[in-house]
């Protein structure tokens, strides 16, 4: 298509225009000339395109803004993401979660980690990905239920282990292996109990979509 084949000469004229918000302007209106074109059916292709355009401009609005936050970035992303996914799922419910909705997910996720050490962040983080979890146990949807799961417990690993390790730093050096054989013992004497458990567990999170 005409239209594909322009694009690049367009996206090399607009970098030649960076700075004071002209490259955003210009990949808004390229964007919003390939959403027109992509209007017609042959064409929807095109529609990727002016989604990238568009998610360009505003990161770099953001870079010239100077936002450091990454949830800036990375939340329009997912949003559009997710909301493609739902769309995908209605007519085919057979799509499982993760190709539908992992990808938003995980676009938030790990930058957010990453960047969690500490004011707000880590209580919101944990916030959204207990929702995430719930929303996922109650739709019966692997992907949000293992990516809320994961979430919470490196964001617990990440704000806990410092603590802990300083905590084990001042207590007598036989207390950690004395409670770590205790919690063997009571593994061990329930082993059949637990392996049973986790059969259960697994069958159970297998059967989601």
């Amino acid at each position: 298509a005409a239209e594909l084949a322009a694009v690049p000469a367009a996206l090399a004229g607009i970098a030649l225009t960076a700075g004071d918000g002209r490259a955003a302007a210009g990949l808004t209106v390229l964007g919003a000339i390939l959403a027109a074109a992509a209007l017609r059916r042959d064409r929807r292709p095109l529609g990727w395109a002016a989604a990238a355009c568009v998610q360009l401009a505003g990161w770099i609005l953001l870079a010239e803004q100077q936002v450091s936050a990454p949830e800036a970035y990375t939340v329009p992303l997912s949003v559009g993401l997710g909301l493609l996914g739902w769309l995908r799922r209605r007519p085919d419910p057979t799509l499982g979660s993760w190709a539908a909705y992992a990808p938003a997910l995980a676009i938030t996720a790990a930058p957010s980690l990453a960047a969690a050490q500490d004011g707000l962040r880590p209580l919101l983080l944990g916030a959204a990905a207990l929702a995430v979890l719930l929303a996922g146990a109650r739709a019966r949807l692997q992907a949000p239920l293992a990516l809320g799961a994961g979430t919470l417990a490196l964001l617990a690993l990440d704000q806990l282990g410092p603590a802990f390790a300083e905590l084990t730093a001042v207590l007598p050096t036989w207390l950690p292996p004395a409670v770590a054989g205790a919690l063997l013992l009571v593994l061990g004497s329930t082993y059949e109990k637990r392996v049973a458990q986790l059969r259960r567990a697994r069958t159970a999170f297998g059967g989601l979509s």
